[in-house]
């Protein structure tokens, strides 16, 4: 159970890594291509998670730790999707066990793709074969109250170096209010929306694992900020029903963040206020939930100047779990969000024409699983907003991008009664992404001939945790 807790998308990790002088919001990866003697604990981890360049990740070690397998958590034995039962571990803080005294062990995990497009991309080639992604984590409980994870990474695209990857440290205290359960915490994590338990919104979103050969526009909440801030949430799930967040974010030193190897890319004037609210319900062999988020965040690109661009970022959400008796499982997850801009620094660098603007997002995605072991997954993606020619380098100057993602993948190791379990997982895909629109155009969107389908995109890869 629960390793893949840690997975942030793995998908959309290095999103904010390839904006190259636009504005926050305006390129992501997407393809075929998340007290008492134990008071020194937190500060102890907080030190290990900013000052440690040890690689570290998602986890067989909290199945370990509860004693369960890792489809007690997990819809298709190798996740990230949770089920209800895994959002309530994630929410505990981590710390649910079945004995064993309290410790952090390390877990590992490899990404080794293939990845070809219809025709060559702005790099000049049209494939790329890859180690994509190595990641140690180091996560568990530390006390009765405190748990979590932190990971390291190293990964193509990153001149091998190691970097800080994701954060999730918890600070929990289960109560009762009557005859209500209530959990309240505080959750320190260096990724908005990477801490939220729903497979809904953008760190936990199909695709978990994509292709990095094709950029298109994206809202600021989709991972814009990820590795960059740090931030603290609290938390608050009353009778395992109304879920409720608030929090901010604050940029990172410059300092510290070379020493993780992260590129700082924007610096966040002040604090980035972030809420979330939701409603779950488990109805123990199906469950659903909606929701609504925002985050809004002034920040300077490139930590130059005296300007901010602001975004203001508000969604909804919803989602759908049929589990039966986990022979056949089926889920829905879809979520909107809609963007403001104000593009102050963004103009004054002559980054883009004008200061106002708006994006919006929209993902739908359902999947099947045959016994945990043989998954199906269709997604339908759709950006659209106010044109700008020069923050959206083609011909039309709109970030107008859609299409349509297919995956196929087989989950051979993963299971309670899986060779080495809870230790090796794997799971072996393949997945296809379609561009009906690029940029504003089905065809010769950059003026020189290049149509959305000369992104299309093929991806194979094999994902192992151990």
């Amino acid at each position: 159970m629960g390793w893949c807790l840690c997975l942030t998308e793995l998908r959309n990790r290095r999103r904010g890594k390839h904006r190259e002088g636009k504005s926050p919001s305006a390129m992501f990866t997407i393809g075929f291509q998340r007290p008492g003697p134990h008071a020194l604990a937190a500060p102890a981890l907080l030190s290990l998670l900013l000052g440690s360049s040890l690689p570290v990740h998602a986890l067989p070690r909290f199945a370990r730790q509860t004693g369960e397998e890792c489809t007690v958590c997990h819809i298709g034995g190798f996740g990230p999707q949770l089920t209800p039962h895994g959002m309530r571990f994630k929410l505990g803080g981590y710390i649910e066990n079945n004995g064993d005294d309290v410790t952090l062990l390390p877990s590992a995990m490899l990404v080794g793709s293939y990845s070809r497009t219809k025709s060559a991309t702005d790099s000049g080639s049209d494939h790329k074969k890859a180690l994509q992604e190595a990641s140690l984590f180091l996560a568990g409980r530390l006390s009765d109250h405190i748990g979590g994870f932190v990971q390291a990474t190293t990964a193509s695209g990153v001149h091998g170096r190691v970097s800080m990857d994701n954060v999730d440290v918890r600070v929990v205290y289960p109560t009762e209010s009557g005859d209500t359960d209530v959990v309240m915490g505080l959750s320190l994590n260096n990724n908005p929306t990477m801490q939220d338990p729903l497979n809904t919104l953008p760190a936990w979103r199909f695709p978990y694992m994509a292709s990095e050969m094709v950029e298109a526009p994206s809202v600021l909440l989709d991972e814009g900020l990820g590795q960059q801030v740090l931030g603290l949430t609290g938390y608050a799930l009353w009778d395992g029903t109304y879920y409720a967040e608030l929090g901010g974010y604050r940029d990172l030193p410059l300092k510290l963040l070379d020493n993780v190897n992260v590129d700082a890319e924007l610096k966040v004037q002040g604090t980035a206020p972030y809420w979330r609210l939701a409603y779950l319900k488990d109805l123990h062999s199906q469950a659903w939930s909606v929701g609504a988020v925002a985050l809004d965040a002034r920040v300077r690109p490139g930590y130059e100047g005296h300007a901010s661009d602001k975004f203001r970022d508000v969604g909804v959400d919803a989602g759908y779990q049929y589990l039966g008796d986990r022979t056949n499982i089926f889920t829905l997850n879809t979520s909107y969000v809609h963007e403001r801009q104000t593009r102050d620094a963004s103009v004054a660098t002559g980054d883009a024409a004008n200061r106002e603007g708006r994006l919006n997002r929209f993902d739908v995605n359902g999947s099947w699983y045959y016994k945990e072991t043989y998954g199906l997954t269709t997604s339908y993606f759709d950006v659209n907003g106010s044109a700008d020619p020069t923050l959206y380098d083609s011909r039309s100057g709109s970030p107008n991008t859609r299409g349509y993602i297919v995956q196929g993948d087989w989950t051979p190791w993963g299971k309670e009664d899986s060779w080495g379990a809870p230790w090796a997982n794997v799971r072996l895909a393949l997945q296809y992404t379609r561009y009906t629109e690029f940029l504003g155009d089905g065809t010769n969107y950059d003026g020189n001939g290049r149509d959305a389908s000369d992104n299309d995109t093929l991806y194979a890869f094999v994902w192992m945790v151990f």
